[in-house]
C-alpha cells in the first residue's frame, strides 16, 4: 500500500481541525465537528479533539492491530473520554469528529465510516462511493431550510440560519434515527459503517482515497467532476491539486448563491491509498 496526503485548513482559520494519519496498516482521516456559537461543557475544542482522537487510535492499533476497526476506534473514544474528566461530556456538542479508517492485508481491505467522510474506491476499473448516508438522510430536512441560498454567506441571516440548524442537528447527534459521530460515547464505534473489500481478483481495490467533506465537495457540491475523476485527479497530479481546485470553487463562488454551503471555505484533507503493482 501506497499511500499520499494532503491536508489544508480553510483559509483564514488558525487551526486545521481535520487530521490525516498513517500507522501501519491503517490509514485514517477525521474532521472535527464545530458547533457554531453553542455551549459545548468543555474547555476544549474540535482542533484538540481530533488530535487526541488520533493519539488514542495509534495506541489501540499498537495493543492489537487486527482488533476490528470499531473495536480500535471504541478503545481510542475511550480513552479520550479520560483525557478531559472534568468536562461535560454527556453535552451533545461536546467536541467530535468524523471518521473514515481503511486497514490493508496481503488480501483485504477493511474500512470503517463515521459520519460524512466518504471512501471511494476503483474495484475492477469502476469508482465507487462509500458513505454512511445516515447523516444526510437525518439532517436532509434541515439543511435544506438552512441553505435556501437566497442570502450571502457570512451574513447576519445565514449565521443566525446555521445556528438554528445546529440547535435542530444536536437533537439527532449519537441517537437511534439519528446519525453516529466519534464524540464521548463509545457506543458510536458499534454503529459505524463497516465492510470488507478484496485485494486481489477481478473486483480488487486498485486504489482508495479518504475524504473529508471539504474535500468530496469538490463533486458532491461543485460538481467539478464525478468520482472516477476525482480518483484520476488525485492519482495523476496528487491530493493536494484536489485541495486546490476546491479552493478555487469556493473562491468563484464566494457569496454562496450558486452552491449554497454552511461556510465559505472548509478545512479539506485527503489520502490516497495505491494497491497492487
Amino acid at each position: 500500500m501506497i499511500v499520499t496526503t494532503a491536508t489544508e485548513a480553510a483559509p483564514g482559520r488558525p487551526d486545521n481541525e481535520d487530521q490525516v494519519f498513517q500507522h501501519g496498516p491503517v490509514v485514517g482521516v477525521l474532521d472535527g465537528v464545530t458547533a457554531p456559537d453553542l455551549p459545548t461543557g468543555c474547555v476544549h475544542g474540535p482542533a484538540w479533539y481530533v488530535r487526541r482522537l488520533v493519539t488514542r487510535l495509534r495506541e489501540s492499533i499498537d495493543d492489537a492491530s487486527d482488533a476490528p476497526l470499531a473495536l480500535l476506534l471504541e478503545q481510542a473514544v475511550i480513552r479520550v473520554r479520560g483525557d478531559h474528566p472534568g468536562c461535560e461530556l454527556d453535552n451533545p456538542s461536546t467536541p467530535a469528529a468524523t471518521v473514515c479508517l481503511v486497514r490493508a492485508d496481503a488480501e483485504h481491505l477493511d474500512y470503517l465510516l463515521l459520519g460524512d467522510s466518504p471512501l471511494v474506491v476503483d474495484r475492477g476499473g469502476r469508482a465507487e462511493a462509500l458513505t454512511d448516508d445516515r447523516f444526510d438522510t437525518a439532517y436532509a430536512p434541515i439543511r435544506a431550510e438552512a441553505l435556501r441560498g437566497d442570502v450571502p454567506l457570512g451574513s447576519a441571516e445565514h449565521v443566525a440560519r446555521q445556528r438554528t440548524a445546529a440547535l435542530r442537528k444536536r437533537e439527532l447527534t449519537n441517537t437511534p434515527g439519528g446519525y453516529w459521530i466519534a464524540a464521548a460515547d463509545p457506543r458510536a464505534a458499534a454503529n459505524a459503517v463497516t465492510g470488507r473489500l478484496p485485494l486481489s481478483g477481478p473486483d480488487a481495490v486498485r486504489r482508495a482515497a479518504l475524504l473529508t467533506d471539504g474535500a468530496s465537495c469538490a463533486v458532491d457540491t461543485f460538481g467539478l467532476f464525478d468520482w472516477a475523476g476525482l480518483l484520476d485527479l488525485v492519482t495523476e497530479q496528487g491530493p493536494g491539486e484536489l485541495i486546490r481546485r476546491v479552493r478555487a470553487a469556493e473562491t468563484a463562488d464566494r457569496d454562496g448563491y450558486d452552491r449554497p454551503r454552511h461556510k465559505r471555505h472548509d478545512d479539506a484533507t485527503v489520502a490516497l491509498c495505491r494497491f497492487g503493482a
